[in-house]
């Protein structure tokens, strides 16, 4: 349940701060999606979203 929760708050701080993120290098990362279907553009960051959720999880293990 914690790791879902995390995965979770991850995607929305990607998904808010995504173009300052993209800037310093996350998004760009393997296992990163786009896809375009028509005009839209869909982007599932998988792989900026485990990096993240590494670190958030060092950080909660070190407090």
């Amino acid at each position: 349940m914690r790791l879902l929760l995390v995965l979770l708050l991850c995607l929305l701080i990607f998904n808010r701060f995504g173009d300052w993120m993209s800037r310093h290098g996350f998004g760009k990362l393997p296992g990163d999606l786009r896809f375009r279907i028509g005009s839209r553009t869909f982007f599932l960051p998988l792989g900026s979203s485990v990096v993240l959720m590494l670190i958030a999880s060092a950080i909660a293990w070190i407090k």
